[in-house]
């Protein structure tokens, strides 16, 4: 059912049929399963090209580590190419990792240990290199 209204500087067209035939209805129904099926392809593209990524101890203790080394100016910018330095950061991030070396005392495994001493020994050895005397 069409139905057209005019005016004096407008024309209103009114296309809506009233009911939907049953092969209109499968259409859409069709049309949206093909839209959610291939949503579902996307998504699972995205997480099969993602890395697998497990967050724990040493994953975090790595990550403060390596701003860490950005802010010593190991580690270029990555959208800029340049180097930052930025002791004091890098001074709260060796006193964070002391922290947690002291609160997890007794409850890290041998591998988490060791890290955790290795990363406050190599952070504190370049810190005192570049700290103004």
């Amino acid at each position: 059912m069409s139905e057209d209204i005019e005016g004096p500087n407008f024309t209103i067209k009114d296309n809506r049929s009233s009911l939907k035939s049953e092969d209109e209805v499968k259409a859409d129904d069709e049309k949206k399963e093909d839209a959610k099926e291939a949503e579902q392809k996307q998504e699972d593209k995205r997480e099969k090209t993602a890395p697998e990524f497990e967050m724990n101890f040493s994953t975090f203790v790595m990550s403060l580590t390596s701003s860490a080394f950005y802010y010593l100016g190991d580690v270029a910018d990555p959208q800029t190419g340049e180097m930052h330095e930025n002791l004091p950061a890098v001074k709260q991030t060796i006193d964070i990792l002391l922290i947690l070396k002291d609160k997890t005392k007794n409850n890290l495994d041998k591998e988490e240990d060791k890290l955790l001493e290795q990363l406050i020994y190599e952070l504190q050895t370049k810190y005192a290199a570049k700290k103004p005397k």
